[in-house]
């Protein structure tokens, strides 16, 4: 779990996002990334039992930087007010689907996953594997714990069909996304409980058909 002053360092960073106050508060920053990065190990501790293609990655290959690159963002805000961690084989720059655990206080922490905004070809070769084995898909995101943890798929999806396809294809909706995500909120009280970790895993693994099927399109094998 999560300790209390870690989310309260959050909230207070979201109302004082500056470098002097951050500066002058850099010791409580020490503690709540401590803190998030000792939840991180316990989680990849469960996901090496889960899922064998994790194998070896490490706290520091997951987790990303409060820092804001803000050269190209009309908000100059120097921090990010949350915590995230990507779960996925070479770590959180890969381009391979993945799982991913999100802090940030006020009912906008999650746990997901999947595909987010892939380049052009390998967004083909999802679509194809869609297509190819679409009853199989159908499969996994109809799961009824799939559905209760998540409802459906998340992602941006094109305004026309995508070339190569036609529109009475049964697998048209699917086809049309440019992201494949899934996520399932946490709140703020369930960060802060002993069984945060086994929720999260258990999250994970109802995802893990799916993460494996998008996984199978790009042509990787473990």
């Amino acid at each position: 779990m999560l300790q209390p002053p870690t989310l309260k360092f959050l909230k207070s960073l979201s109302k004082n996002n500056n470098k002097p106050w951050f500066e002058e508060h850099k010791l409580d920053y020490q503690e709540a990334k401590a803190d998030f990065e000792s939840v991180v190990q316990q989680i990849l501790d469960g996901l090496f039992k889960q899922d064998a293609a994790l194998i070896g990655l490490q706290v520091k290959d997951c987790t990303f930087r409060i820092y804001k690159d803000v050269r190209f963002s009309k908000d100059k805000t120097p921090y990010k007010t949350n915590m995230g961690a990507a779960f996925a084989p070479g770590g959180r720059k890969t381009p391979r689907p993945g799982y991913y655990f999100h802090l940030e206080p006020g009912g906008n922490s999650f746990a997901g996953g999947g595909l987010w905004m892939p380049e052009a070809a390998v967004l083909k070769k999802v679509r194809q594997e869609i297509d190819y084995n679409f009853e199989e898909f159908q499969r996994i995101i109809s799961n009824k714990e799939f559905i209760r943890y998540f409802g459906k798929i998340e992602g941006e999806s094109l305004k026309t069909v995508p070339q190569g396809y036609l529109p009475d294809n049964p697998a048209i909706a699917y086809l049309k996304l440019k992201s494949f995500t899934v996520w399932h909120h946490l709140t703020d009280d369930v960060a802060i409980q002993p069984a945060l970790v086994r929720e999260i895993l258990k999250i994970f693994a109802v995802m893990q058909p799916f993460i494996k099927f998008l996984d199978r399109a790009l042509d990787v094998t473990e």
